[in-house]
């Protein structure tokens, strides 16, 4: 696989939130503003890029029999240093965030990509797969929070800007309605850049998730 397109996957073509529908509960609860996505955003990158790196280069030495234990120390690990800097420098966003920073630990698309991508590949290659990964969350996370506050709040990195906003789009039902909105706008356009979209049965919910090997892994696990 070229790097470009390792580098380009995740902004559409396997956008991890709007293609790959993973990462759906940080997506909705924290998208009500924009510094909200920006910072969950900027918080999963770091862990993605950081732990697909360490894991990648770790691949050879980790035994499969622990590799789901070990990529979730090594994430965790990460997921503190962001939580420490976070709490230190940003105070307000951490309590915004809430209980959704520290689950950073248990999100699909960190363990995922772990699982489906950097234990099988060169650590550069893990490296730019974490950092278009993470930009496409990043841009779904500022995109969906964009519509939500504008239209919602009527304000835009908190400055006022509309005077009778639809409250309802601030909402759950209204994060629900936006991210479905927004998954019918990425199939579109994956499917105007030329990608057949998939329909057979078989394929699609969980037996077609790239990261069900890693679900089955972690399930395995849970009932040993």
């Amino acid at each position: 696989m070229k790097k470009m397109e390792i580098l380009t996957n995740g902004l559409v073509k396997e956008n991890p939130v709007l293609r790959l529908v993973i990462g759906t509960c940080p997506t909705l609860a924290v998208t009500t503003a924009v510094s909200n996505g920006i910072g969950m955003g900027i918080a999963a990158t770091f862990v993605l890029i950081c732990s697909n790196i360490v894991i990648s280069a770790l691949r050879k030495i980790i035994p499969d029999k622990v590799h789901i234990p070990a990529f979730i120390t090594i994430i965790a690990g990460f997921v503190t240093i962001v939580q420490m800097v976070v709490k230190a420098y940003a105070p307000a966003l951490d309590s915004a965030l809430g209980v959704y920073l520290p689950l950073i630990v248990v999100n699909c698309i960190i363990l995922g990509r772990a699982e489906m991508f950097a234990c099988k590949n060169t650590v550069l290659d893990s490296a730019l797969d974490g950092v278009g990964m993470g930009l496409g969350f990043t841009l779904t996370l500022v995109v969906m929070s964009a519509i939500r506050e504008v239209l919602g709040a009527g304000s835009f990195l908190g400055i006022q800007i509309i005077s009778t906003p639809m409250a309802i789009l601030a909402s759950p039902p209204g994060g629900f309605f936006v991210f479905g909105v927004l998954i019918a706008c990425a199939v579109a356009l994956d499917k105007k850049m030329g990608k057949k979209v998939e329909t057979d049965p078989e394929k699609m919910g969980c037996a077609g998730c790239m990261n069900a090997a890693a679900c089955q892994a972690a399930e395995g696990g849970d009932e040993a």
